[in-house]
């Protein structure tokens, strides 16, 4: 199939210049025969900001509330500006910029007044990063003679009423895309949507939480049984390791969905975790590639990758977490224990990362949030319980660990240096994952980097890249 879903983060659409680079990356797609679907985030940090309005408006400082979305209108303005040129366009889409701020002011002065910030309105305040920055892509792709017409995602994303971090509504969303996308893209024109936005069966908008963008274009993929799902960012594609960590990490080729989706969970930042699971379903290839690289050829995901040589895809890091303990030397083992720890995490809607156990205690490990004092006052109820932050979770992928002799060893006599708080292996056949303090986590990842990706497998791995950056520095 020819559709494509393309969707473009923050920093693909974060300025004139950001914006004029997708534009030819689409027209580029549409020249070799292609029928992009497209799906924008908000402009690099706009999210960061309208949540920033939201939090001073909600303490009473409507004047400072004010302030930010003002210098976001003219942020929008200037930008549309400098991709219009047409001045009957420009002027239209200035107009539109300008309602929309009207309307984000409007609300920002009544949250001043009731000083609550509920769920509800938080979504409401952070969706005009997207439904603006939409506005715009379409308005600079058609000036570039891409003929693009903008959707409001929030007509074809439909979720439940979990404010904040919605869950999808899949059988609606298949059928509002069929029915509103499919016939545009038949005619040859170019849907532009806002990712991350949704709402409710009422019409009420809602987000699927930080980093939704991408799941917006793996859901719209699914939905319209695309050819492919590109994931476009500002990095080659899935990497060994951090490149800020380690400047030699290198470039993944091809990856299972399993093994990414790991990694995504696991604090890799390419991808929100969610991405994958409806291109699994309709077996959709996920390319993760860089808009200020285009001629990259980025990562391929796919059901079942290649074999590997090397043990490890790559090594990715989850920080800011906490270890809770909670012991009860009498109550463990007794029949129930466990699920009634579990259900006092479910009441709190706090996701456990990592499990282990003991005969008199229970390690559980959790993102750091400012809802552990009433997770460790219910646990209390139960047993004795503590609680450390500053945590890191170090998570190394890789096809078949279980089944590879002696492997452990090699990892942690590679970070033999490093206290290792937990470990877990075995509960997963490709992951290896340890808890560590969060001071530890970068030296921990440059001592596995060099340990594990020595001699990395060409078929696999862009070995090229990496003796190109040698060459050059040496």
């Amino acid at each position: 199939m020819n559709l494509v879903v393309m969707k473009f983060g923050g920093t693909s659409v974060e300025d004139p210049a950001a914006i004029a680079r997708t534009a030819a990356i689409v027209a580029g797609r549409v020249a070799m025969g292609k029928q992009p679907v497209v799906v924008v985030s908000a402009m690099a940090r706009v999210t960061d900001q309208l949540l920033r309005a939201a939090g001073c408006a909600a303490q009473g400082d409507r004047t400072g509330s004010l302030a930010i979305s003002s210098r976001l209108r003219s942020r929008h303005r200037d930008t549309a500006c400098a991709l219009v040129k047409n001045p009957a366009e420009a002027a239209a889409l200035v107009t539109l910029i300008d309602q929309k701020f009207d309307a984000l002011d409007e609300i920002l002065r009544g949250l001043a007044a009731i000083l609550e910030l509920t769920p509800r309105i938080s979504d409401l305040i952070v969706s005009y990063g997207e439904r603006i920055s939409s506005r715009i892509v379409a308005a600079a792709f058609r000036e570039q003679g891409i003929d693009a017409v903008h959707i409001d995602a929030r007509e074809i994303i439909v979720t439940d009423s979990q404010f904040q971090k919605a869950v999808p509504l899949d059988s609606i969303i298949d059928k509002r895309a069929q029915e509103k996308l499919l016939p545009l893209v038949a005619e040859g024109k170019v849907p532009v949507m806002g990712g991350f936005i949704a709402s409710n069966e009422a019409g009420i908008t809602t987000t699927l939480g930080r980093g939704g963008s991408d799941f917006t274009g793996a859901l719209i993929g699914g939905a319209l049984n695309a050819g492919a799902i590109e994931i476009w960012t500002d990095v080659d594609g899935i990497m060994t390791a951090d490149p800020r960590v380690c400047p030699d990490a290198l470039r993944v080729k091809v990856i299972s969905f399993e093994e990414a989706a790991e990694l995504a969970y696991f604090g890799a930042k390419v991808l929100h975790p969610a991405t994958i699971l409806p291109a699994v379903k309709k077996n959709i290839p996920v390319l993760v590639l860089n808009s200020r690289n285009a001629a990259s050829e980025g990562t391929r995901i796919i059901s079942l990758a290649p074999h590997c040589k090397s043990p490890f895809k790559s090594i990715s890091v989850k920080k800011k977490l906490s270890i809770i303990d909670v012991v009860a030397s009498r109550m463990l083992m007794t029949h129930g224990y466990l699920s009634q720890i579990f259900a006092i995490f479910d009441k709190h809607r706090c996701p456990v990362d990592m499990v282990s156990t003991s005969e008199v205690s229970v390690s559980l490990t959790v993102d750091s949030n400012d809802k552990l004092p009433a997770i460790a006052a219910d646990l209390g109820k139960l047993a004795d319980v503590k609680y450390e932050g500053k945590k890191a979770l170090i998570c190394m992928v890789g096809e078949d660990i279980r089944g590879q002799n002696g492997i452990a060893a090699q990892v942690f006599n590679a970070v033999r240096h490093v206290n290792v708080r937990m470990i877990s292996q075995g509960a997963s056949e490709i992951n290896m994952s340890f808890m560590i303090e969060e001071d530890d986590a970068d030296e921990a990842i440059r001592s596995l980097h060099a340990a594990f990706f020595k001699e990395p497998d060409p078929a696999i791995f862009d070995v090229e890249a990496r003796k190109q950056l040698q060459a050059s520095s040496s």
